[in-house]
């Protein structure tokens, strides 16, 4: 018995240690998808939809900097809050990684070994592309920020919603009305995809972002997905 229980103390205990470990690992396969889609999806737009090409992407970095500006004076954040999401992230994939030394390196004037002179011309050729993913980069960062500065005011949304649901669940069990998980499951559910969907599509959006209506929109759909989850709550809260 001492022997069963030890060896369920172990497992439990790995299991609590690995946690931190498997959420990081989830985070960063998660940047890093997000990462990729938003490259790929500035990358075909350069190519084939903005006329200016790369300059189309830069007047859209422009464009979420004033948005992020704006935002960021309305709440009272200080003027050095408003790049910082896009400058972490680009230290974090381009400094931490050497990329940008290495740019900075082949752009010198100074001479350089027979292998960096190689990797030199396949990096000139690929100019515009890792450009690309620079910009985006920074772009991905200052969205990512404005989407942080959003998410209070859909709690906030959230809250007035599952108060509404609550209400409406205590009349319904006072009048013994209707109850059902199935509606109580899609309304919960419906919150998760609508939250994640929606924020992978402004993410990578390559077109300047109505933050306002994208605001209203989600907090609407989340508030009244909250009535209808807790609505239909069958268990004792």
């Amino acid at each position: 018995m001492a022997a069963r229980t030890a060896s369920l103390y172990d497992g439990m205990l790995a299991r609590v240690l690995l946690v931190p470990l498997k959420v990081g690992f989830a985070l960063v396969l998660l940047l890093a998808g997000l990462l990729l889609t938003a490259w790929t999806v500035d990358w075909v737009c350069v190519e084939y939809v903005w006329p200016g090409r790369i300059e189309g992407l830069r007047e859209l970095l422009a464009v979420e900097l004033a948005a992020r500006t704006d935002l960021a004076t309305r709440q009272g954040g200080a003027a050095a809050s408003v790049s910082a999401p896009a400058d972490w992230l680009y230290a974090l994939v381009f400094e931490w990684t050497g990329l940008h030394e290495m740019a900075r390196h082949f752009a010198g004037e100074g001479g350089l070994s027979v292998p960096d002179s190689i990797v030199r011309s396949a990096w000139i050729g690929r100019h515009e592309m890792v450009e690309t993913a620079m910009l985006g980069t920074q772009l991905l960062g200052l969205r990512a920020g404005i989407l942080v500065r959003i998410l209070p005011l859909v709690g906030v949304l959230y809250a007035v919603g599952a108060s509404e649901g609550m209400l409406q669940r205590a009349i319904r069990r006072a009048r013994i009305a209707r109850e059902s998980a199935s509606l109580y499951h899609r309304a919960k559910i419906g919150q998760v995809v609508v939250l994640a969907l929606g924020g992978v599509g402004v993410l990578v959006w390559p077109q300047p972002v109505a933050w306002s209506s994208c605001a209203a929109f989600s907090g609407v759909v989340v508030t009244l997905l909250a009535v209808g989850q807790l609505h239909y709550f069958k268990k004792h809260v």
